[in-house]
Order: structure tokens, then sequence, then C-alpha cells
């Protein structure tokens, strides 16, 4: 049995642990699932998940894992090749810092349950979700490109030349901002780390178009 990525290809989460499995050259088995479908509220897949949220991934004894940056940091001290994290305690939580600004102040403000609810609880349309959606991401992108332009010295990524945990987390939330039209001209930083990670075979396969699933 070879791992099982329980996904969907537009999921921020399950870009950023295609992602990692990529860097860390881990070959998975793609299980792609409709959000909007609620196709991840079955009773198989709540047995998997009892969140019903993706991504999970079953590793080759059958354990399942939840929680993208869990399974992230699993990943990092199992397969230590590339790292992801430095080994250095204060650069460790300056990664994770960044990492943290994306994936709790962003994230959880505007995942698709959230937006659904704000759509039938509140009778948001559309454009007032876009409002909502652009408004948490902005306020943290504007303080993570104010912390990226106050470094005292500019990496090629997002805290040195090799990718981190910030940068897996930035480049997964750069995608979900592009369904929703948000410009990049504001963030100069973020952009040039963007289209760095996007040259990356193991970051641009991971791309929400480049699943199989893609639609």
């Amino acid at each position: 049995m070879s791992l099982q990525l329980h996904n969907f290809f537009r999921s921020s989460t399950s870009t950023r642990l295609r992602a990692v499995l990529n860097l860390k050259g881990l070959d998975y088995d793609y299980i792609p699932y409709v959000l909007r479908k609620g196709e991840t509220r079955s009773p198989e897949y709540l047995a998997l998940n009892p969140q019903g949220l993706v991504p999970s991934l079953v590793r080759e004894d059958g354990t399942v894992m939840t929680q993208s940056l869990a399974i992230i940091e699993w990943l990092d001290e199992v397969h230590p090749e590339p790292a992801l994290l430095p080994a250095d305690p204060d650069a460790k939580a300056k990664d994770r810092a960044l990492a943290y600004m994306i994936a709790c102040d962003i994230h959880p403000l505007n995942n698709l349950r959230v937006l659904q609810y704000l759509g039938s609880e509140f009778e948001a349309d559309e454009e007032k979700q876009k409002t909502w959606f652009t408004h948490w991401v902005t306020i943290t992108l504007d303080a993570f490109e104010q912390v990226l332009a106050s470094a005292e010295q500019q990496a090629q990524y997002c805290l040195s030349d090799t990718p981190g945990l910030a940068d897996v987390c930035l480049y997964a939330q750069i995608w979900n901002n592009k369904r929703f039209g948000i410009p990049m001209e504001n963030w100069p930083n973020i952009s040039r780390i963007f289209k760095a990670l996007d040259a990356l075979p193991a970051f641009k396969n991971a791309a929400p178009p480049k699943q199989p699933d893609a639609a």
C-alpha cells in the first residue's frame, strides 16, 4: 500500500500538502473529492476523518493523518531532506510565524464552509463573499509583505534560499487568491516569491490547475 492523499484540487490545504510530498520526492495515490457536492460528508469519509475536511493522508500502514500543518511537520521529521524548517529555534519560530499568518489568520476565515455559511445564514451573495475574502487576505498579506520588506537580507524565498513552511502556505494561498481576482501589485515581494516558487516543479505540479480533477 502506498501513501493515499485524500484531497480536492482547489483546496489550499491540499495544495500545501501536495507541494511538500513533491518536494520530499514521495509518491502517493491521488484520491479526489468534490467539496461542493458534500463528498467529504459521506459516512465512508467521515470514518476516515471525522471533521469531514481535506486533506487526509493515509500512510502505508493504514494510519490516517489529518490537518495539513501537522502532516507537513510529521513529513519533515520522518523525511528530513530537503528540510522545510530550519534547525535553529529562532529561525524555526520565524518560519512558523509567517506560515501561521496564512494558516491561522486567513484560511479559517475564508475556507469554503465559512463562505457557504455566510451565504446560507447571512444572505451574502458572491460579491459580498468576495469582499469578505478580500478583507482578511489583504490585512494579513499587507503585514506579511511588511515582514518580508523589513528583512535584513532579502532571500530568494520567504526566509532563505530554499523553500520553507512559510513558502508552502504562501504559494497555496496565492492560488486561492487567484480564484477571487485579488490583485498582487501591492505585494511586490510576495509576487516575486510566488513566481520563484511556481518555477519549481514540486510547486508547479502541486498547483490546482495541474491536478487530475481540475475543472
